[in-house]
């Protein structure tokens, strides 16, 4: 197939990108100096151009906790607004399947663990990523709607859970958390640092699946698209502490410091944790364990992607 990625040049797509599926198929992946996603003008006159068979919509404006407390305007409407674009785009030129991206942040911040897919919409969202989580939780509805009006159009989305892996964002201005701490805790072990700061108590939990482990979820829902749920979650179906993070980035560096407690720094959800029975049901699962991803992470920085 003639396939459209966008963010082609981000950690997810170029996941994708280097999964052995994606030599199978015409892979299309404009720049954001190609194709600037926020402008409907020049997305429906590039879907014209180019007549993709098949949509992956994984481009977006991502980032950790500092990124979305600092510039919630540019994480709303830029996601927003690239989502829109390229689900009206693809409707207008008849492009009937399309893969669409979310985020766990879709789900309210006090909602019981695991979280169900059904649980979207129920409840406040996590103040810290708010933007980004509406725009998201917007697209993947823009999906629904397309869906219910035409049914030609099968417009669905997957729900990853938090990720790393190569090609990720090392630089703490911009990254999320298991990059920040190969970052933070491989500049202590160089240095000579005795001690890493953690923000808060580091007892909050996170779900963090491996990015090549997801591309190869994508691929398999390519390959499955009919019998893939119109909403479904990707994750690994247990979590781990901050606090264990850090601990498995410091074994895999090599650091034997300590680490002390910032309580005045955020720290997010005490936990989020999806539910993986559709996925578990759907057939696929996750195969790469955290010291694995970690290492291939670090080995990934180690290189001189430390950006």
């Amino acid at each position: 197939m003639r396939i459209l990625l966008t963010g082609g040049r981000g950690m997810v797509g170029r996941n994708i990108i280097d999964h052995s599926k994606a030599a199978e198929h015409e892979m299309l992946r404009p720049t954001s100096q190609e194709l600037d996603l926020r402008n409907f003008a020049s997305v429906s006159s590039w879907f014209k151009r180019y007549k993709p068979d098949f949509v992956i919509h994984a481009a977006g404006r991502v980032g950790g906790i500092q990124a979305n407390i600092r510039e919630p305007v540019a994480f709303l409407t830029d996601n927003l607004d690239m989502g829109r674009n390229i689900l009206l785009a693809a409707r207008e030129a008849g492009v009937t399947r399309l893969l669409n991206l979310g985020s766990s942040c879709m789900y309210p911040r006090n909602a019981q663990n695991p979280l169900r897919e059904e649980m979207i919409l129920t409840g406040e969202l996590e103040p810290t990523n708010e933007g980004y989580a509406l725009a998201k939780i917007l697209v993947a509805r823009l999906c629904e709607y397309i869906e219910r009006e035409d049914p030609r159009f099968q417009y669905k989305t997957l729900v990853p859970c938090n990720l790393y892996g190569p090609h990720d964002k090392f630089d703490p201005a911009h990254s999320h958390l298991v990059p920040a701490i190969i970052h933070k805790v491989s500049q202590a072990k160089r240095t000579g640092l005795t001690e890493v700061e953690v923000w808060g108590t580091g007892n909050a939990r996170r779900e963090f699946m491996y990015a090549g482990d997801l591309a190869d979820c994508v691929w398999s829902a390519v390959e499955r698209f009919e019998a893939l749920p119109g909403l479904m979650n990707v994750g690994l179906g247990s979590d781990l502490s901050i606090l264990d993070y850090y601990h498995a980035v410091a074994r895999i560096v090599g650091y034997s410091g300590t680490f002390v407690h910032d309580l005045t720094k955020p720290e997010g959800m005490a936990q989020k944790l999806v539910n993986i029975d559709k996925l578990k049901e759907w057939g696929w699962r996750a195969t790469t364990n955290l010291d694995q991803g970690v290492e291939q992470t670090y080995q990934f920085y180690l290189q001189g992607h430390q950006a």
